[in-house]
């Protein structure tokens, strides 16, 4: 950034949403009165002829500043300036249009009151364009004297020459693609332009009369060959670049030559088209005018660029760098009102600026400092405030914020505690005579204004809500919004959980995001009904407690009857897809039992129950109540739904590569039937047409297939996931782990919401406790130098996935703890060598094995698959 700025010496503002380019602007001496006149012309049409006069530098623009200000019919492109009327050697304005040519004189009217004079313009003569224009030169082409000649480039690369108010011809420009700066030098007589090809071209006036009218391009070969020269460039440079204006210096104290501005570089030629210098720019230019130097042999270059600033080059050396308001397009050097040097630039949004180059001597004073005594003991006492504070947002390893005592957004969800009346189920694919749904109000309070508000109720399949997403209008300060929706069982097996999430996101005022959310349980009635007990079963628990058992009639008054005394103690269950699960308290001892014919139906009473008795002693102020787990933990089985799982996965792995290749044969049966149906002499289709029948209906059954392999698979995952949080219930029962211990352990067995191919259950499962193996639950060092896997793929079976979950139970058996600090894994192998530290035998009645399993857990007499009689 430049340390000085332009000096604003007259400034104003054009129209309103008007846009300019370089052309736009003339500063000339245009009305014949001896003084310099602003010429702006924009693409609205709108042409402004200004005499800046301000009372002092930096005024803004006055009424008598703007001589004159008309509409014309089309846009203006360029505006020039020169003796273009035959008969007088006034200065006249011409004005390109898009397809018209306009010669003006300006003329001043003395006026009679005291309003001032009058400018007006007279239109000379017009051209009407055959061609589309793109800019246009002028000059004593040929080297005629006291006139000028006009030069107009088309779009599509044809040269027209105007004699004042004739048409003299018109050439077309040799390998022409796009249209280039162009400019004339009277010293060559000349025309010089840039082509598409990054080519400087140059080419006489004389070749161009002299060679085949351009008017004549569609004749014969014969005719071309008869009626002139070939149009031929005198002189090609190679810039390498696009040229961006082309200007040419012929100073009485300065070598004549041919300034061109490219997109990165200023080179300056001589008259034949050799380099005379170049200067490499570190920035984008985007215009540039070359003006008369004080020290003789050298020229003075004014360079824009698009970061707003204005430098000045003698020849290639920086010597003044400033700072413009706007991006100049177009910049010209001006003598207004007796001040030399004025430096005029226009930006394309139509700002036009009169400035000059120095500096404003700096009337700021430093006042004096007033000497104090420093009390060092107050600094101390501030700095290990402040080292505190650091110390403490340091060691907090919070991600997101913490929640504002005053919050500005506030969601909740109250569940209705009865089921609904009339059941709101769509579509649901239970086989049961009745699918009950459940009530939700969710309730958004904002205390700002909320932009663009929008609800989102998230909940796991096969759970389903009648309506997922809502959006409102924006809220005010103060306001609430309420919608009702209603939960109900969508898919034909239980689910893994019974909560759901909602999420409320919004835009301030000032476009930050904010959002919100609350989370809610659903009943258990949405998804079972009470039923008889049964008194066998193939999977059974038991969950002991340090409290009396309390009856089912107290902790399930929604499913036990009161009128049934024997629910006291038995209750059953049955879910809406069929299965059944029978609850037992003992009457004798402080356990309970809960049996099933499934695994995973377990999962759901086991957790309502817990969560049930740890409220209801809540409620009585029992702050010591807990429940355990000496059982054995039921790996067989749960490795047999994994197993089921993966076998899942790879039957879709197997239908996928089969849609593949019945794919490719239909494909080339399609290209060989299409060939046979566009050959001209007709062809048996040798059973193609049934081939490709068949292969149409053997794709068709297989898209059916992996389909309801689809469903089958995400149904195992659900069922996996519900004997998972079980295990992990267990576990934790087993082991008394606290609350971070049992978060680990759910983001190791439960890492994905959903299950895909490319990144499926069992591999990040494995990843995940082999991590844990080598960190937190490691038996040496060595364990912990082995390196993991960065990429995850699909396993060929199950069996490492099987024998890490078992060694993870081990681990844990033998006094292994859940850690994701480095530092207490390293203490832990370091203080226990060889192995963790085991369970004292005190502690242990007896020692049994899983079967299947390496693991091994304490016991009493209970084993995961048993037929024996209820607890007692």
């Amino acid at each position: 950034m430049s340390l000085f700025k332009a000096r604003d010496w007259w400034s104003t503002v054009l129209g309103e949403k008007e846009e300019f380019d370089q052309g736009c602007l003339c500063v000339a001496d245009v009305d014949n009165s001896g003084q310099d006149k602003i010429i702006v012309g924009s693409y609205m049409g709108y042409l402004r002829i200004f005499n800046p006069r301000p009372v002092k530098p930096g005024d803004g623009v006055q009424a008598e500043d703007l001589l004159l200000e008309v509409q014309l019919r089309e846009p203006v492109l360029q505006v020039e300036v020169g003796k273009f009327v035959s008969g007088t050697e006034g200065l006249h304005l011409a004005v390109l249009h898009c397809r018209r040519l306009c010669v003006y004189a300006v003329s001043e009217t003395l006026g009679n009151v005291d309003h001032g004079n009058q400018y007006q313009i007279k239109l000379m003569y017009e051209h009407h364009l055959q061609r589309t224009a793109c800019n246009m030169t002028y000059g004593p082409f040929g080297g005629v004297k006291g006139r000028d000649l006009i030069c107009i480039q088309s779009m599509d690369g044809m040269l027209m020459l105007f004699e004042q108010e004739s048409y003299a011809f018109g050439r077309f420009l040799p390998g022409f693609l796009l249209p280039g700066p162009l400019t004339y030098s009277s010293r060559t007589d000349s025309f010089i332009t840039v082509s598409s090809s990054r080519q400087v071209e140059s080419y006489k006036y004389q070749v161009l009369a002299f060679a085949t009218d351009a008017d004549g391009r569609q004749e014969t070969v014969q005719q071309k060959l008869s009626s002139g020269k070939k149009l031929v460039v005198d002189w090609v440079l190679n810039i390498g670049e696009q040229a961006l204006d082309i200007c040419i210096v012929s100073f009485n104290q300065a070598v004549s030559s041919v300034f061109v501005l490219g997109e990165r570089s200023l080179f300056c030629l001589k008259d034949n088209g050799q380099i005379r210098f170049m200067k490499k720019l570190d920035y984008s230019p985007s215009c540039f005018i070359p003006y008369c130097s004080v020290k003789e042999g050298t020229i003075n270059t004014l360079v824009g660029n698009h970061s707003k600033m204005l430098y000045v080059y003698q020849d290639i050396t920086l010597k003044w760098a400033t700072q413009l308001p706007h991006v100049p397009v177009s910049v010209k050097v001006a003598n207004l009102q007796g001040l030399k040097g004025v430096i005029v630039t226009l930006s394309d949004n139509g700002h036009l600026q009169c400035s000059y180059l120095g500096t404003d001597p700096s009337l700021f004073q430093a006042p004096r400092v007033e000497s104090k005594e420093i009390n060092y003991e107050e600094f101390n006492a501030e700095m290990k405030e402040l080292q505190k504070i650091i110390k403490e947002a340091t060691i907090t390893q919070d991600i997101l914020p913490q929640s504002e005592k005053h919050r500005d957004l506030i969601v909740t969800a109250e569940v209705s505690p009865d089921l609904d009346v009339e059941s709101q189920a769509i579509d649901s694919e239970v086989k049961a005579e009745v699918v009950p749904s459940v009530t939700i109000k969710v309730t958004i309070q904002s205390k700002m204004t909320a932009q663009q508000p929008y609800l989102a109720v998230c909940i796991q399949a096969p759970l389903a809500v009648t309506c997922d997403r809502f959006t409102f209008n924006d809220l005010e300060p103060g306001s609430s919004e309420t919608v009702v929706l209603s939960v109900f069982l969508k898919g034909n097996f239980p689910p893994s959980e019974l909560e759901g999430n909602c999420v409320f996101s919004c835009n301030t005022p000032t476009g930050i995001p904010k959002v919100a959310q609350c989370k809610f349980k659903l009943p258990l009635r949405l998804v079972c009904f009470p039923a008889q007990p049964s008194k066998s079963a193939n999977h059974k628990l038991t969950i002991d407690t340090n409290k009396p058992p309390i009856s089912f009639l107290t902790i399930f008054p929604d499913f036990a009857d009161p009128s049934e005394e024997d629910q006291a103690n038995v209750l059953g269950f049955q879910f809406l897809t069929g299965s059944k699960i029978t609850l037992l308290a003992s009457k004798t001892s402080q356990r309970y039992r809960i049996q099933s014919d499934q695994l995973e139906d377990l999962w759901l009473i086991t957790k309502e129950l817990t969560l049930r008795l740890e409220e209801h002693f809540k409620k009585q102020n029992c702050k010591d109540f807990a429940c355990t787990f000496s059982g054995s933990v039921p790996l067989q089985e749960y490795f047999e739904l994994i197993d089921r799982h993966f076998e899942l996965r790879l039957n879709a792995e197997k239908f996928q590569e089969l849609l593949s290749e019945r794919a490719i044969q239909f494909r080339a049966i399609e290209r060989r039937l299409l060939t046979r149906f566009k050959d001209k002499t007709p062809a048996p289709l040798q059973h193609l047409d049934t081939l490709l029948e068949g292969t149409f209906r053997e794709v068709i059954a297989l898209a059916d297939a992996a389909e309801e392999n689809q469903a089958n698979m995400f149904q195992a995952f659900t069922k996996l996931k519900s004997a998972t949080h079980l295990v992990i219930m267990l576990i934790s029962l087993w082991q008394k782990l606290n609350a971070d211990q049992v978060a680990i352990m759910e983001a190791t067995f439960l890492p994905l919401a959903e299950d895909t191919q490319e990144l499926g259950w069992e591999e990040t499962v494995d990843s995940a406790i082999s991590f844990l193996l080598r960190t937190c639950l490691s038996k040496s060092s060595k364990e912990q130098a082995l390196s993991l896997s960065s990429q995850l793929s699909m396993p060929k079976d199950t069996s490492r996935l099987k024998k890490n979950i078992s060694l993870f139970c081990d681990r844990l058996a033998k006094g292994g703890r859940l850690s994701l600090s480095t530092e207490a894994a390293t203490q832990q192998a370091t203080v226990v060598p060889g192995g963790c530290a085991t369970i004292p035998e005190s502690d242990l009645e007896e020692r049994a094995v899983v079967p299947g399993s390496t693991a091994v857990f304490s016991s009493h007499k209970h084993t995961a698959k048993q037929k024996s009689s209820p607890a007692t």
